[in-house]
């Protein structure tokens, strides 16, 4: 066995019986090839790991190119959605499953806005520490608005419906009712005129308490077409604590005053005096010569 060195190297010497053994087994068997890489049962599997991974690529890319199609991804957006210079545009119908939060929503210029869900809408406004101030809720039942003043105005600013915790302001000209029963004020209410509609009633009641009316500068009760009725169950007063009261008509009837008793049996005319007794209540006594509200004063006890 030589050692070939490109330079001076060391060279060792062999036992003899070593040297003649390897030259024995060189002669005998031939020279060995060792041979480097993968072959049988593992050639074939890292074939078939290989051709499978190809195959889940492939399926992989074709899904992603199908996802981009059916979604409409686009430079400008997906689907319905478009991402312009002023923001989000989003066209047709949309459900939104979580909170949605925004600086401005807006349809499209001619186009209605449609917020529809299926129990109820809830609009909230909240300050710098998420605290609720304002809170609109529009439900299957009711629509609520929760805040402290609530307004409603016309194109020009001018108030109509006012409502706060101290008093509720009705700013429109007129204010119609028209309920069948009418509209109950549980407490009083302040306004300069009361009417009904042209050919309708205008009826005042109070069923079960007083009807007060109160004014500092009196009070005007008119009906230019009709009649007026006022019906009470006990006592109808007329008082004027510094003034007088006037009954100016053509024709005044008090047909229910009661009759003091005739001075004379035989005389049946039907000519009264009108006698006030002292305590202010009125009787009828039969008129003759002379007054004869006297003879009859036992109507005023």
């Amino acid at each position: 066995m030589q050692l070939t060195c490109a330079e001076p190297c060391l060279s060792l010497p062999m036992p003899q019986e070593q040297y003649a053994h390897r030259s024995t087994m060189q002669t005998s068997e031939g020279p060995q090839v060792y041979k480097v890489g993968i072959y049988g049962w593992r050639k074939r599997c890292l074939y078939f790991f290989v051709l499978l991974l190809m195959i889940l690529i492939l399926v992989n890319l074709a899904m992603t190119i199908w996802i981009l199609k059916v979604m409409n991804f686009t430079i400008d957006g997906m689907g319905n959605l478009r991402i312009t210079d002023k923001g989000l545009k989003l066209e047709g119908d949309s459900e939104f499953l979580k909170p949605l939060y925004a600086k401005e929503i807006r349809s499209r210029p001619g186009n209605p806005l449609y917020f529809q869900s299926a129990r109820n809408v809830t609009v909230n406004i909240l300050n710098e520490k998420t605290k609720v101030l304002t809170r609109l809720v529009t439900g299957p039942q009711a629509v609520e608005a929760h805040s402290q003043k609530f307004e409603v105005k016309t194109l020009s600013g001018k108030l109509l419906f006012s409502a706060d915790d101290n008093e509720v302001v009705v700013g429109a000209e007129r204010l119609r009712v028209l309920g069948a029963e009418g509209t109950v004020f549980p407490k009083s209410i302040e306004t300069p005129n009361v009417r009904a509609d042209p050919f309708k009633e205008l009826r005042l009641e109070s069923p079960t308490r007083a009807l007060v009316m109160e004014a500092p500068k009196g009070i005007e009760i008119n009906a230019e077409a009709g009649s007026l009725k006022a019906t009470c169950r006990t006592e109808l007063r007329l008082e004027s604590k510094d003034g007088e009261i006037t009954l100016n008509s053509a024709k005044i009837k008090l047909p229910n005053l009661p009759q003091g008793s005739s001075s004379s049996a035989g005389s049946r005319q039907k000519i009264y005096e009108l006698c006030v007794c002292p305590n202010g209540r009125l009787f009828l006594s039969q008129a003759g010569a002379s007054s004869t509200c006297q003879i009859n004063t036992s109507v005023c006890l």
